[in-house]
């Protein structure tokens, strides 16, 4: 490396950054949490952020009951959650926890780990949220 480039970061200031950015994102998790545990979003009138795609076009996006899911999480009921959105029960929360999991370890050891898919994974997630959103739509 020359003197001219700039030094990448070091693995405390990597790790630094992760305790922080982790610190940051539990505290809005938490707060996030505490308001839904509150408020239930299989009742009509509750103060919640619709999804704009349902909103446009009247369709089910491949998300939507993500909000249903998790207060019935919260609350325990595995079968309702279930219902509310099955892909994303079964497929986006391991994944989602896999990757904040990996970041999060990687972070703590120095590391940086940007987690990015290949053509073919972009495919396969794409076409997922494709079929999911067609089925859903059209089953009701």
């Amino acid at each position: 490396m020359s003197p001219l480039e700039p030094a990448g970061p070091t693995g405390a200031s990597i790790r630094t950054r992760t305790v922080r950015r982790a610190s940051i994102a539990l505290g809005v998790g938490a707060a996030a949490a505490v308001y839904l545990w509150h408020t239930d979003p299989h009742r009509p009138g509750q103060l919640l952020i619709p999804c704009p795609f349902k909103w446009a076009t009247g369709l089910l996006c491949p998300v939507c009951g993500g909000t249903r899911m998790a207060y019935d999480l919260m609350h325990g009921d595995v079968v309702t959650a279930f219902h509310d959105n099955a892909v994303l029960l079964t497929l986006g929360v391991p994944a989602a926890a896999y990757f904040l999991t990996r970041w999060l370890v990687a972070g703590l050891r120095g590391r940086a780990y940007r987690p990015g898919l290949t053509a073919r994974g972009n495919a396969v997630v794409l076409g997922i949220a494709a079929v999911w959103m067609v089925g859903r739509n059209l089953v009701g």
